[in-house]
């Protein structure tokens, strides 16, 4: 399996995972034009795609969503609330195949097998995924305001993961956004900062060859502080973990798994 974020911040989002016999796309957050540009970039296959997921509706995860899907000739798979608000939000009137996630429950696409878990957003039901092929597993938590006990049981099964790693406190307090917004940031259902991040890699860093800190805000977060604190987390595990930055403007270095 071979991982690469096409993209990650709060101006898009998208991950292009491939397979021994097909790939998926992790949310669609940047146009189809761009999104098309950064696959093949990334040397990514476009026919290879077996469906979209969307982890939640917010628009930096499913500006290109629709475009792609119908393009691709592919499902767009999310739980019942990211989907409901997709498809309310849907402009153009021709049909697109969308796929219901259950919290917990398996979907096979292609060689893929897809379990969606629960996470903490201002959104109608965020998920990450799980994903998995020929004993691979692969986690992914974006925009979650905590790591609950699911999620790292989720991502603790996994042999790599993308976790948010938004910001940092002190950055985001003493930074130029408003009070409102800076609440939003730290609340519970929304993003995650770097020592919640570390945090959850102390966790389960042992059972981890590869991390993405994904998410960094280009305001509130350097990610140079990213990953002191990731480091940090990871401890002892640092020396047998991949660790790599995803940014917003360029496709990161893949993993293979």
């Amino acid at each position: 399996m071979k991982i690469t974020i096409l993209a990650s911040g709060s101006k898009g989002n998208s991950i292009y995972v491939e397979g021994e016999d097909g790939a998926l796309l992790i949310d669609a957050g940047l146009s189809a034009k761009e999104i098309r540009t950064r696959l093949a970039a990334a040397g990514g296959d476009e026919e290879a795609v077996r469906a979209i997921l969307v982890t939640h509706e917010h628009i930096d995860h499913l500006r290109g969503v629709d475009v792609l899907a119908r393009r691709f000739g592919v499902p767009v798979v999310g739980t019942g609330g990211t989907l409901g608000a997709f498809l309310d939000k849907r402009t153009s009137a021709k049909p697109v195949e969308a796929v219901r996630a259950t919290y917990g429950e398996t979907l096979a696409f292609g060689n893929f097998s897809v379990t969606p878990f629960a996470t903490v957003h201002d959104a109608s039901e965020p998920c990450g995924f799980c994903v998995r092929e020929d004993g691979v597993g692969f986690g992914c938590c974006l925009d979650t305001g905590i790591v609950t006990p699911g999620i790292e049981r989720a991502l603790g099964t996994c042999d790599a993961v993308v976790l948010e790693s938004n910001h940092c406190p002190q950055m985001l307090e003493e930074g130029p956004y408003p009070y409102y917004l800076k609440e939003r940031i730290r609340s519970k259902r929304g993003h995650l900062s770097n020592a919640a991040a570390a945090t959850c890699l102390g966790d389960i860093g042992g059972n981890l060859s590869a991390v993405f800190l994904a998410h960094l805000s280009e305001v509130n977060n350097t990610p140079e502080k990213a990953v002191a604190a990731a480091e940090g987390g990871l401890g002892l595990y640092l020396d047998d973990t991949d660790l790599v930055v995803s940014g917003q403007h360029e496709i990161s270095r893949p993993v293979i798994l």
